[in-house]
């Protein structure tokens, strides 16, 4: 296992999303923050195994409910990662640990 920086905490706004280049862990992944809890998942469709968004850091319905992949339309909770509508419905985005330390943000990747 091994711990990524991704950036500091007050950098995530609150209902809002962020992605992160971990080029040494050889993935995407992006942010959800409701409050003071983080989701981090890796940005990869299970549908098509392409990138989620479109536009840089937009993971997000309009009104922030939910994660939408911007190529077909499928909606995944924030909580869990579970598709709910849309070509992959069943299925879910791989969740990956986040860890919250002096006021910064890490990914935890198993290797």
């Amino acid at each position: 296992m091994a711990e990524h920086y991704l950036c500091p905490l007050n950098e995530l706004a609150d209902n809002g999303s962020r992605g992160f280049d971990l080029p040494e862990a050889g993935m995407s992944v992006f942010s959800v923050r409701r409050g003071e809890q983080v989701y981090l998942y890796r940005n990869l469709c299970p549908h098509i195994h392409i990138p989620l968004e479109w536009v840089e850091h937009e993971f997000l319905t309009a009104d922030s409910c939910l994660i939408q992949c911007a190529n077909h339309g499928a909606l995944f909770t924030i909580e869990s990662g579970q598709c709910i509508a849309g070509p992959c419905n069943g299925q879910s985005l791989l969740a990956i640990e986040p860890v919250i330390r002096d006021g910064a943000l890490y990914a935890v990747i198993n290797a």
